[in-house]
């Protein structure tokens, strides 16, 4: 058990409702304006493109990137706002990270919005690198060259759900 599940249980000694991440957020994969390099645009007004490449390595957050795409490639791609999450799908796949900047995601990405009523983003990003949870979608990540994880694979996943107020307490905790 983790000392994150001891927590948990310590503060909920009633037990805590686990609920499927598709039940309380929208959860999409990125899409990407093809061909890419037709809407890539070095305009000021241009929409930040986020890549695996714009990662810091340890970040918890994403807050620049290297490109941007123009207006028109992002109503082909997926916008998200600050404060959403982004998973990447594929090789070091299932790594949350909190976007502290709008912009689109291409399809190497998967999105986790509205769900800030529900879950304290930073509860939910120790949730999401625990090891239960990257344990669970190493073993559901479809197996072949590469384990991709997918947008249905992070919707069933079930996760505790303690109170907002609970939650806080982990996380200052």
């Amino acid at each position: 058990m983790s000392e994150l599940d001891d927590m948990i249980k310590r503060l909920c000694p009633d037990g805590v409702e686990f609920v499927k991440l598709g039940e309380v957020m929208d959860i999409s994969r990125g899409a990407s304006p093809r061909p890419i390099y037709k809407y890539i645009t070095e305009d000021k007004d241009g929409v930040n493109w986020i890549k695996i490449g714009d990662v810091e390595n340890n970040a918890k957050y994403i807050t620049s990137t290297k490109e941007k795409i123009t207006k028109e490639g992002a109503l082909k791609s997926r916008f998200l706002h600050k404060g959403d999450f982004i998973l990447s799908n594929s090789m070091s796949f299932g790594r949350p990270y909190i976007l502290a900047i709008d912009g689109c995601i291409h399809d190497g990405w998967i999105s986790m919005s509205n769900f800030q009523n529900v879950v304290i983003p930073d509860f939910l990003y120790h949730i999401l690198k625990s090891f239960n949870i990257q344990q669970y979608w190493r073993q559901r990540a479809s197996s072949g060259t590469v384990s991709n994880l997918n947008a249905d694979i992070v919707r069933n996943t079930e996760i505790p759900l303690p109170p907002l107020e609970i939650q806080a307490e982990i996380v200052r905790i």
